[in-house]
């Protein structure tokens, strides 16, 4: 392995969510850097180094959710697409429930992955083993 550190971009409105996610590393060791944003235009803002936002330096991955005020999660991917620089980003998506047609659209805009939060495992397991493995296979 590599001594390449993953930061995670955590894209999520939702405090309590936030709090969950810190709660699950911290139980599981995972020492990743955990930064947050509240929806999609402060995500693409701290990956694109603006508006007073330091950029996220590659490696990266990002959590976002599908449901957030100003610009949701398909409305931020398509953006994330279209930029030369990010369109490579590696995102999985998270939602409360994940409606198929949601599910095809992520799908269009090659998320790595989705998740419902409520299938995350009671510790989270299901997510940090989903992040881990995506880890090994990224650092080879």
């Amino acid at each position: 392995m590599s001594d390449k550190i993953i930061s995670v971009l955590h894209v999520e409105d939702d405090m309590i969510d936030v709090r969950i996610l810190r709660r699950i590393f911290a139980k599981h060791g995972i020492l990743n850097p955990l930064h947050r944003a509240a929806d999609g235009v402060e995500a693409l803002a701290i990956l694109r180094g603006e508006n007073g936002q330091e950029r996220l330096e590659r490696p990266y991955v990002i959590l976002l959710d599908m449901k957030m005020p100003r610009m949701g999660g398909i409305e931020f991917l398509r953006e994330l697409r279209a930029d030369p620089q990010l369109k490579d980003s590696a995102v999985f998506m998270l939602s409360t429930f994940m409606r198929e047609e949601e599910k095809a659209m992520a799908d269009q805009h090659s998320v790595v992955g989705h998740l419902v939060k409520g299938d995350m495992g009671e510790d989270g397991s299901t997510l940090v083993e989903l992040l881990q493995e995506y880890w090994r296979v990224v650092e080879k």
